[in-house]
């Protein structure tokens, strides 16, 4: 069957020899053993069920998520001689039909279908009544919980195994920690699959960080060393698509925008663009480029920080797929890590807690000040212990330390704590804490017990990070995020192997230079539209009433800034450029007033403006509502409206806190507050109070402490 392959694969494919570990796998298949393939985006996953779907008996059947990228593939397998087909919305009946009567003549040798579509009666009764080679599930990170896409119509996906028991199962996915591939295997009822895991090192890719300051004027720069070469800028929201796309047109670059809002014909029209180098820089949002077989794609610039590593790597891996040279950039800014969390809280699907653990990891590695290309392939289990040479790290390096006695502390307490307890728990055991579930639980007694009580907690927070980002350590996040030991570790504790890493001082010093330089002579945001032509006309009121010429209250760049910005608060008017403690008073309220006005028409009608949702949330606060009804009535998470009611407070508003907390719950909190060493978390308070009092309530109760503090200094 092996040389049957390989005749198929130059036949169709035009190769003459498989890659690393294509081979075996299609021979696992052909065993008809399930089989769970791990491969970078540009590996070849897809020959490793193709070549067996047009080899063997029977149809294969593709459960593929996204109608663009059934689309694309089967239009490459058309291409290429191989009798290949979908079925989802986009077809008519009539065409619909027909593709049903080819599966039942067998005049297909693979079928793509969305998850919706295999699961339904109809179409497994016609399942039923044909021969069926194999089952291959692509993008199966989608049916793991632990994974970063989870998708809960892919767990119906169970039902295969139960109906067709004798078929094999190819589940493939291009990025997938340990928990995922575990989840995956058993999410899919595979048994005893053969499990693949080609290298995620792909040295051709460079990697840089940069602070996400002046982003336009970097990308731009960016973009001139690279000229005529094809290129993605990954962004949060549609919107920053659009203005990004517009802002490099009125450049004179060849860009277009894509995401979800979009009609379907404009997104076609914009990725066959793309693919066929008619548009050279795509703007877009994350779904666009997957499964999309550009191989030229020379650079991926990331807008904003993604949302974990997995979606990240995935979507640099759109990059230099032909083996070339190719660049990768990420901005990074802590307005992105505030805005993710405020998203993914508010998140009504399970596994929050998991997804702000991984964002925390994506946020680590951005900060980071070790080799990137060792956090990435540490991060999916595989060892890369020398420097790359390859990313911005590598190329600057930061002044190291033998930090080998500090990494034998915390490896050692880890192996003594049976690799049972988290970082927090960790590191309080080295810093000796008295704290209750310590001497609970007997871990005063072991031998490291204290043997770290020389460094401070925040410094020890950083060699933890830096230990588990360079392989010495993993996060096991389908088991309460505990610290499990890697073979690295086994190093270290037993063949006396080295480890390097960087003073918290040194990781300070750099990353106030690098925000230096970013924030030199930032440019001010500035916009012309229609909220600056309402302020235009206030200001030209207020003038005539004081008789004064309109540029003495306040300059257009003053406006224009207020447009841009929309403060509605104080503390952020006293933020533009030309406000200041004088004209606050005077003209303050006047402005902020309309913006307020403002910003509540635009979202009655319908549109989503900056800031607007703690406006909205204040004003129905100050009509005496409670957080439930608050929530109930914005649809949002009570916990999100506890979340708006202390950013209100911390900026000034006059909210009365302890309408949510009691004198004696803030006293408790306070001396809690007052007992840890900053910085600490809010797990760490409610963790010191023994679980006693909730979450929001400290929450609100540490933004009155801050203020407080804030107003005696």
């Amino acid at each position: 069957m092996i040389e049957k392959a390989k005749t198929a694969l130059k036949k169709y494919f035009g190769y003459d020899n498989f890659r690393p570990m294509q081979e075996d796998i299609v021979q696992s298949v052909y065993d008809l053993n399930d089989t769970l393939v791990l491969m970078p985006t540009g590996g070849g996953k897809s020959i490793c069920y193709q070549i067996p779907a047009v080899t063997m008996d029977g149809i294969a059947v593709v459960v593929s998520p996204l109608i663009s990228l059934m689309k694309d593939q089967v239009e490459s397998l058309l291409a290429n001689g191989i009798k290949a087909a979908f079925l989802n919305s986009s077809l008519s009946s009539v065409e619909r039909q027909q593709v049903e009567d080819d599966i039942f003549k067998n005049n297909i040798d693979l079928i793509y279908v969305s998850p919706e579509k295999i699961v339904s009666p109809d179409f497994l009764t016609l399942l039923k009544r044909v021969q069926i080679a194999l089952f291959a599930v692509d993008e199966a990170h989608c049916i793991s919980a632990w994974g970063h896409d989870f998708r809960p119509e892919y767990t119906q996906l169970k039902f295969i195994k139960r109906h067709f028991p004798a078929t094999p199962i190819i589940a493939l996915t291009a990025t997938a920690d340990k928990a995922t591939r575990k989840d995956i295997s058993a999410q899919l009822g595979m048994y005893q699959p053969k499990i693949f895991v080609a290298s995620f090192d792909r040295p051709n890719l460079s990697l840089d960080v940069k602070p996400g300051q002046k982003k336009l004027e970097q990308i731009l720069q960016f973009i001139k060393k690279r000229p005529n070469q094809p290129g993605i800028i990954y962004c949060l929201s549609r919107k920053n698509t659009e203005n990004v796309a517009d802002k490099l047109q009125m450049k004179g670059l060849n860009a277009k925008a894509y995401h979800a809002g979009l009609p379907a014909a404009q997104r076609s029209k914009v990725q066959e663009d793309f693919i066929n180098d008619n548009v050279e820089i795509v703007c877009a949002t994350v779904a666009f480029g997957m499964g999309i077989d550009k191989s030229n794609v020379r650079w991926v610039i990331h807008y904003n920080l993604p949302k974990n590593i997995e979606s990240f790597y995935q979507e640099i891996g759109r990059a230099g797929r032909d083996g070339t040279n190719a660049a990768t950039l990420l901005f990074y800014s802590y307005a992105d890590i505030m805005t993710l969390r405020d998203i993914l809280s508010n998140n009504e699907n399970a596994n929050v807690e998991l997804k702000l653990a991984k964002l925390e990891r994506m946020q680590q590695y951005a900060e980071s000040l070790s080799c990137r290309r060792k956090i990435l392939l540490n991060y999916f289990s595989e060892p890369f212990e020398k420097a790359c040479g390859n990313c911005d790290v590598c190329k600057n390096p930061p002044q190291y330390f033998d930090g080998t006695t500090i990494a034998q502390k915390a490896l050692s307490a880890v192996y003594r704590l049976k690799q049972q307890v988290g970082t927090s728990m960790l590191i309080d055991v080295l810093r000796g804490s008295g704290r209750k579930e310590i001497f609970e639980r007997g871990y005063q007694n072991i031998k490291t017990y204290g043997a770290g009580r020389d460094a401070s907690i925040r410094d020890w927070q950083f060699f933890m990070m830096q230990l588990i980002n360079l392989g010495f350590l993993e996060v096991a996040y389908e088991d309460r995020n505990v610290l499990r030991l890697t073979p690295l570790s086994q190093k270290v504790l037993f063949e006396k192997k080295k480890v390097e890493l960087v003073q918290p001082q040194v990781a300070e010093t750099r990353t106030q230079k690098a925000k230096a330089q970013a924030k030199a002579k930032p440019k001010r945001e500035r916009v012309r539209d229609e909220l600056f032509e309402i302020l235009r006309v206030l200001r030209r009121e207020l003038a005539q009433q004081r008789g004064v010429p309109p540029y003495v209250i306040f300059s257009d760049a003053t406006l224009e800034e207020m447009a841009a910005k929309r403060p509605t608060i104080d503390s952020d008017l006293m933020e533009i450029s030309g406000v200041g403690e004088r004209k606050l008073q005077l003209y303050g309220n006047f402005f902020m007033d309309k913006i307020i006005e403002y910003i509540k028409t635009k979202t009655a009608e319908g549109e989503k403006i900056q800031g607007s949702t703690y406006i909205l949330t204040y004003e129905l606060y100050k009509q005496g509502l409670s957080i439930q009804e608050i929530a109930n009535k914005r649809e949002l998470n009570p916990v999100t409206i506890y979340s708006h009611i202390a950013y209100l407070f911390e900026k000034g508003e006059p909210i009365d806190l302890f309408k949510y907390f009691s004198e004696e719950e803030y006293e408790r909190i306070e001396e809690a507050i007052e007992a840890m060493k900053p910085p600490f978390k809010m797990k760490d308070i409610y963790e010191f109070l023994h679980e006693e009092i909730e979450y929001h309530k400290i929450r609100l109760a540490f933004s009155y402490h801050s203020k407080k503090t804030e107003n005696v200094e």
